[in-house]
């Protein structure tokens, strides 16, 4: 099959200007006394960051800024955070990230924060209304009014932010929006993303899932402050199986294998498709429970037009399941335990390679329209000091985690009787559904008493 010819290219590439052209705007750094009031450091200056979570992925977080000054440190599990601590060893040490906040604020320029899901929202809004610059892990929040708040809240605070999607700087999330602009494949219809999450390729498990609450109550270790640690979650009682890392598979505080490579896997087929909200949601899964995600799942959702680009369903899958082995993959090759594939009208793309290999060989590289990133933690960096805002900032990062765990409501045990019958509607702009009125209870959660958004 022979490339498309280079009119559509220069029509696919005078669309992508007219629409994202911001991407590729230049930026000019100027001092501190030019910009005027804190929060603006020059280049020529490094930011002082102080870390919310430090333990874990916390510790991966601080590595990719530490180039800069790290002054303080806060993590609610001591013995988690034991490396870090000794890694960073003039960084002040903390439990309570609102107590370190109040007392380092005229020294802090930016926090990251890579905590349990179900802290994100409160600890980076608090930093935010400090006007301090955010890092926040993925996904950005525990609901979807969260990440609608928290992205309202940045923009009015024009503080510079970013998502930890880090493939957002990688070549190969670029390669995927320039062969579809391209043409490479037609208009995109389908989606498939998947992932093997909460599996451990088939051999155990990253974390549990479809499973109920622990019965023992044993105490928390000393080196844990479990109250600290539950933070804006119900009280519960500690058990190991929560922490350090297997929370995530729990209502009250992770948000699943959706949650977790959900925000990575959506974030180039977002961009590539410019996608905003989505009109409908629909899941099918394992058995449900109120405790735990379920161990399988599938989640359809469907998307209007955009412009000159047709509807598109994207599916979802995880615990193992995937989409129907395409036949343009060739004999002895099998789908990888994570993936996308783009379905056009033309052609199929698995992640950046089209399929089958002689037609990524026939058709090479597509032009290449898109600036390159420095890097996903440089682009933090060049933002608070006064340059273009970072490429996986709240403006982008809040719509798409909205989108995201919606799939997750659709999962709530709940509203499954109600949801064998009929898919949820959703008004993006109105934050609501609008035919399942009891769905819009799972939008938002209820904080314990002491915590606030």
């Amino acid at each position: 099959m022979q490339k498309p010819k280079r009119k559509t290219r220069e029509i696919s590439r005078r669309h992508f200007l007219g629409s994202v052209g911001a991407i590729a705007a230049a930026f000019t750094i100027v001092p501190r006394h030019v910009l005027g009031g804190p929060g603006h450091t020059p280049p020529s200056e490094k930011l002082n960051i102080a870390g919310i979570g430090v333990g874990g992925r916390g510790a991966g977080v601080l590595g990719g800024v530490e180039s800069q000054n790290i002054i303080a440190l806060c993590d609610v599990d001591a013995k988690l955070a034991a490396d870090t601590f000794k890694r960073y060893p003039n960084a002040k040490r903390y439990r309570d990230f609102r107590k370190m906040l109040d007392k380092e604020d005229k020294n802090i320029d930016a926090v990251t924060v890579a905590t349990p899901d179900h802290v994100h929202a409160v600890a980076s809004m608090t930093a935010i209304r400090m006007g301090k610059h955010v890092y926040c892990e993925k996904p950005l929040t525990h609901s979807v009014y969260e990440a609608r708040k928290l992205t309202e809240a940045a923009r009015e605070a024009k503080v510079a932010t970013q998502f930890g999607t880090q493939g957002q700087a990688s070549e190969g999330n670029r390669l995927i929006c320039e062969y579809i602009w391209d043409g490479a494949i037609g208009p995109v219809r389908e989606v498939h993303v998947w992932v093997d999450r909460p599996l451990r390729r088939w051999q155990d498990f990253y974390w549990p899932q479809g499973v109920g609450r622990p019965n023992e109550t044993p105490p928390a270790p000393e080196t844990l402050d479990w109250d600290l640690w539950l933070g804006p979650a119900p009280e519960r009682p500690y058990h190991p199986i929560y922490v350090p890392f297997t929370w995530r598979g729990w209502l009250d505080f992770g948000t699943g294998a959706l949650g977790d490579m959900g925000c990575h896997s959506f974030d180039p087929i977002f961009r590539a498709l410019k996608l905003g909200h989505p009109t409908s949601v629909e899941a099918t899964s394992t058995l449900v429970n109120k405790e735990t995600f379920p161990a399988a799942s599938i989640i359809h959702y469907q998307f209007p037009a955009r412009g000159d680009m047709p509807p598109v369903r994207l599916t979802w899958y995880d615990g193992g399941l995937k989409p129907r082995r395409p036949d343009e993959l060739g004999e002895g090759r099998k789908l990888r335990p994570e993936g996308i594939l783009f379905v056009g009208d033309k052609g199929k793309l698995l992640n950046e390679r089209l399929i089958p290999e002689s037609r990524m060989t026939d058709y090479g590289k597509p032009p290449r329209v898109l600036p390159r990133s420095p890097g996903h933690f440089k682009e933090w960096f060049d933002a608070c000091k006064g340059g273009k805002p970072a490429g996986a900032n709240f403006d982008w990062a809040g719509p798409l985690t909205e989108v995201v765990l919606l799939g997750n409501v659709a999962l709530r045990p709940e509203l499954r009787e109600k949801l064998t019958h009929t898919k949820l509607y959703w008004n993006g702009e109105a934050l609501k559904f609008t035919n399942v009125p009891e769905a819009n209870e799972f939008i938002h959660r209820r904080y314990r008493q002491g915590w606030t958004l």
